[in-house]
C-alpha cells in the first residue's frame, strides 16, 4: 500500500467533537474530561464500530465514567525517584529514560502517565545539552529510550537533533523509539521521508535504533500501520511490540494470540506484556495479576514460537518483575531486571491473591520458601 501525499489527521481535543456519542453520554462524560484529558485523531476513531459499546478501540481512547473511580496513583512506578533532571531517568546502571515528548497522537485512558498531561511543564526534557552532559559522563550507560508522551509526535529534525547528539557519545551502543503512532497515525510515518533518512544513517550494523511499538488490539494492525512497521524496518530499525494487558481490550486469550500471531507474522517481535500500572484512573482497565497470567499463558499456548517469545512483566518501583505464575496456593515472581542489580534474577514467592493488581497487594510472603531467601536463583539478564 502506498501513502496518500494528501492525507491529514484531524485531532479532537474534547468530548463535544465526538458525534458518534448522544448528548446524555457526552453529558456523563464532561467530569472525566474536566479531570483527564482527551485527545484523539479521526484515523484512530474510524476503527471503531460505534454501534458496539464495547467496542475495544473505543474503550483504548474513549474516556469512560470509571476513570473517576477512587484508586491509584500519578506516579505509580515512583519514577520520580529516579529522576536526575526533569525528563532524565536514570533507574537501571545500563539504561537511561529521556521523556522528550509532552504530546502523544492520541491518549489511552488507561496511560500510566497522566501526569504529563497534567502538569505538562514538569514532566518533560527542557534541556537536551545537559541530559547528553550526564549521559557522556556515565559510560556504563549503552542503552537510551526516547519517551514521553511519543517522540514521533516531534518534528523530524527535532527528533533527529536528539538522536546525532546521542551518536556522538561513543559508549551509547542502543537507542530506542517508544511510540504509539504506528498504530495512532501510521501516514505520519509514510509521508515524512525525512524521518527514515534519519533511521538509515544512524541505525548501523553495530549501533541499532530499535522502535518500540504499541499495538494492544488486532484491528489496531491495518493494511497502512503494517507498511508503516515495514517502512521502518527497510530503513534500518528494529521493532518489537510492548502492550498493557488491558481488561475490555486484550484480556481474552483468543484476542491476545491473534495480535500475538499477526506482530509475528509481520515481524514487530512481541517482547513485552505490561500489568496495567496503578494509576489514578485506572482501577476499570486493570486485570489482576494471577488472572493475568492465565490469559497470557493461554494466549502463548495458541501461538508458535516466535510468537511467544514476550514476558509478561510489571514495571514496579524496585524493578521490572515478572510474573512466572501460580503453583497450588502460591504466585511466584522473578525480578526480570532490579533497581538494586544484586536482586536482579531473585526469585519471590507470596501466598495467592487473587484479587492482587500489584506487587505491593500481596501482603504475605513466604519467609521459609527457597526463593525469598538472600540469594539469587539466576543470574541478572
Amino acid at each position: 500500500m502506498t501513502a496518500n501525499p494528501a492525507h491529514r489527521c484531524n485531532y479532537l481535543t474534547r468530548i463535544d467533537q465526538l458525534a458518534q456519542l448522544s448528548d446524555r453520554e457526552r453529558k456523563s462524560l464532561e467530569p472525566v474530561a474536566e479531570r483527564f484529558a482527551f485527545r484523539c485523531n479521526d484515523y484512530y476513531l474510524s476503527l471503531i464500530d460505534w454501534d458496539d459499546p464495547n467496542d475495544p478501540i473505543r474503550r483504548a481512547v474513549v474516556p469512560h465514567v470509571q476513570e473517576l473511580d477512587e484508586w491509584g496513583r500519578l506516579d505509580p512506578s515512583d519514577e520520580e525517584t529516579y529522576t536526575v533532571m526533569p525528563g532524565l531517568e536514570h533507574k537501571y546502571p545500563s539504561t537511561v529514560l529521556l521523556l522528550v515528548s509532552n504530546v502523544c497522537e492520541g491518549i489511552c485512558r488507561y496511560c500510566f502517565r497522566k501526569r504529563v498531561f497534567i502538569r505538562p511543564q514538569w514532566e518533560y526534557l527542557r534541556d537536551a545539552p545537559a541530559a547528553m552532559a550526564y549521559i557522556a559522563d556515565h559510560p556504563e550507560i549503552t542503552n537510551v529510550l526516547l519517551t514521553g508522551g511519543d517522540p514521533l509526535t516531534l518534528p523530524t529534525s527535532t527528533l533527529a537533533d536528539i538522536v546525532e547528539r546521542l551518536r556522538r557519545i561513543e559508549h551509547v551502543q542502543i537507542i530506542r523509539i517508544g511510540s504509539r503512532t504506528p498504530a495512532f497515525h501510521p501516514h505520519r510515518i509514510l509521508e515524512d521521508a525525512t524521518l527514515t533518512d534519519m533511521i538509515r544513517q544512524h541505525s548501523t550494523a553495530d549501533k541499532r535504533i530499535y522502535v518500540m511499538t504499541h499495538f494492544i488490539h488486532p484491528r489496531e494492525l491495518t493494511d497502512v500501520a503494517v507498511t508503516a512497521v515495514e517502512v521502518l524496518q527497510r530503513a534500518g530499525a528494529i521493532t518489537a511490540n510492548q502492550m498493557p494487558l488491558i481488561r475490555g481490550v486484550n484480556d481474552d486469550p483468543e484476542t491476545l494470540a491473534a495480535l500475538l500471531m499477526k506482530l509475528s507474522f509481520i515481524g514487530d517481535v512481541p517482547y513485552y506484556v505490561f500489568q496495567c500500572r496503578p494509576a489514578v484512573g485506572n482501577k476499570a482497565y486493570t486485570v489482576p495479576i494471577e488472572a493475568g497470567c492465565e490469559i497470557v499463558e493461554q494466549a502463548k499456548s495458541r501461538v508458535s514460537g516466535l510468537a511467544k517469545r514476550l514476558r509478561y512483566v510489571m514495571s514496579h518501583a524496585s524493578g521490572k518483575i515478572e510474573m512466572l505464575g501460580r503453583l497450588s496456593d502460591r504466585m511466584y515472581f522473578r525480578y526480570h531486571r532490579a533497581a538494586n542489580d544484586a536482586d536482579s534474577g531473585r526469585i519471590l514467592a507470596f501466598v495467592s491473591n487473587p484479587e492482587a493488581c500489584w506487587l505491593d497487594d500481596y501482603a504475605e510472603m513466604i519467609p521459609e520458601h527457597p526463593a525469598n531467601l538472600p540469594y539469587r536463583s539466576h543470574g541478572p539478564e
